[in-house]
């Protein structure tokens, strides 16, 4: 493979993630475990394809049978990596979820939405609301229905969250948004809160700290506009949720959020801004903040069994499960 690559046209370098040649090459987030039964927490997980014609897919888990005593609140969660690496299979993300299915005692749809450059935006969100849509085609309990069982079962339809760390807390925050703008759409389906952990949102110019690092701005700035070259930049709606022309966000449609920040992030100052935007808009939910201090981007994926990840665990737990 080295070989072809030295013979190819470097067309884009867009470091970390990917090299494209007259392919995409991923150097990080393509590594795969399949779903299955985890003995450290006692969580299964299994893969469904839910559009065949795309081969959209979404993996399920499921925490032990022990806490099926009662219907357990429902969790759609969108992974991060920048919307150009990571799976709903990635090892990273399967270890991490176990852990938070179990001690949420929550059942978890993870979404294989289809990335970038190879699928442009906006697919990777139209593949999330179908998905939002799958799920909410089985609030009737039907058998006649959709046939996936667990969620027919063991899933409580009055406690629906959406959630995602990174690019995909920006996927929950749109869906979300669309939720409101589309009334009705979803028929009796509703989002109870959205959960948005270390969200990856941009701005044209840099707000509080991130002035103090121009290198790193550029950086991450670079992957937006790799992904979506439009006249916007990073002004553009999708990535900044306060842009001209971005929806209100008092649309969101949830009766409350969780903004979630790492002390050491760079994008730590989009989050807090989204926070404090969120409190002085009309937006007539809950707006909740949590901060790790110390810690940097998605910590608590890269290692979480560290005592700051089993923190962050915990209040999101809490977020889950809180009347």
């Amino acid at each position: 493979m080295e070989a072809i690559k030295s013979k190819l046209y470097l067309a884009e370098d867009v470091p970390p993630f990917v090299k494209v040649y007259g392919y995409v090459d991923r150097l990080q987030g393509t590594d795969t475990v399949p779903a299955a039964y985890d003995p450290e927490t006692g969580v299964t997980s299994k893969d469904v394809v839910i559009q065949p014609e795309t081969g959209l897919s979404v993996r399920i888990y499921r925490p032990t049978a022990a806490c099926h005593q009662k219907k357990l609140p429902l969790v759609i969660y969108f992974h991060g990596g920048a919307f150009l690496i990571n799976s709903t299979a990635e090892p990273t993300y399967q270890k991490m979820l176990n852990i938070q299915v179990q001690d949420a005692k929550v059942l978890l749809v993870s979404v294989d939405y289809r990335l970038a450059p190879e699928s442009p935006i906006p697919t990777l969100y139209n593949d999330s609301w179908a998905a939002i849509k799958w799920v909410a085609s089985h609030i009737s309990g039907e058998k006649n229905g959709p046939d996936e069982i667990w969620l027919r079962e063991f899933v409580n339809f009055n406690k629906v969250f959406l959630a995602g760390d990174s690019a995909g807390a920006n996927i929950a925050h749109h869906m979300t948004i669309r939720a409101g703008l589309i009334n009705n759409s979803l028929g009796n389906f509703k989002i109870s809160g959205t959960l948005l952990v270390h969200p990856y949102f941009l701005g044209k110019y840099p707000i509080g700290s991130e002035a103090d690092d121009p290198a790193t701005k550029a950086m991450i700035d670079k992957w937006w506009l790799f992904i979506c070259p439009s006249d916007r930049g990073c002004d553009d709606p999708y990535i900044n949720p306060f842009a001209i022309g971005a929806p209100n966000i008092a649309r969101l449609a949830c009766d409350k959020v969780l903004v979630c920040i790492a002390g050491l992030d760079f994008l730590r100052e989009r989050g807090k801004l989204y926070y404090k935007n969120l409190g002085k808009s009309e937006w007539k939910g809950k707006a909740e903040f949590y901060e790790t201090q110390g810690e940097n981007h998605v910590f608590h994926i890269l290692d979480p069994t560290t005592e700051d990840a089993k923190k962050l665990f915990s209040r999101i737990a809490k977020f889950f499960n809180d009347e």
